[in-house]
């Protein structure tokens, strides 16, 4: 497996994009300005991320998404430690904002991020319908950060 870094026709993976973030015009407003990365196995895309820098030592994971066949089986968390392993030069601290879904919270917690704070009302005010996951109506983003210094086994 390798994860390559996607510089041209970003638009292509806008299928995939759209798996973790189901309204088009909001992938559009970080996908431009974001460096998108997808881990590929022979000819075949499992997972792709996109990470804004943010300023200040501070970049976000803004789409993290893994085809749905291959979930569940560690390739989210491959790219999360590969993202984390290739910012950590150049930012100290990744911020992720996610909905409070019940699978999503503990991956996230499973990659190093904790709570940081809450954006109220962001998913009903930022999407033209109402975002349902595992049952569960989002309403608050979680933003969740981790650290990318001092890192147990990097130098």
């Amino acid at each position: 497996m390798e994860v390559h870094r996607i510089t041209k026709d970003k638009q292509r993976y806008l299928d995939r994009l759209l798996l973790a973030d189901e309204q088009e015009d909001m992938i559009h407003r970080y996908l431009g300005r974001g460096d998108l990365f997808a881990l590929t196995q022979g000819s075949k895309t499992l997972a792709v991320a996109v990470v804004t820098d943010e300023g200040a030592g501070v970049c976000e994971l803004k789409n993290l998404a893994v085809e749905p066949a291959v979930q569940g089986q560690g390739y989210g968390r491959q790219m999360m430690e590969f993202l984390a392993h290739f910012y950590q030069s150049a930012f100290h601290t990744m911020l992720v904002g996610t909905g409070d879904s019940p699978s999503t919270l503990p991956f996230y917690h499973k990659c190093e991020f904790s709570e940081s704070h809450r954006i109220p009302d962001f998913f009903i005010r930022h999407y033209h319908h109402p975002i349902v996951e595992e049952g569960v109506l989002l309403r608050d983003m979680v933003v969740l950060k981790r650290s990318l210094q001092g890192r147990e086994g990097d130098s």
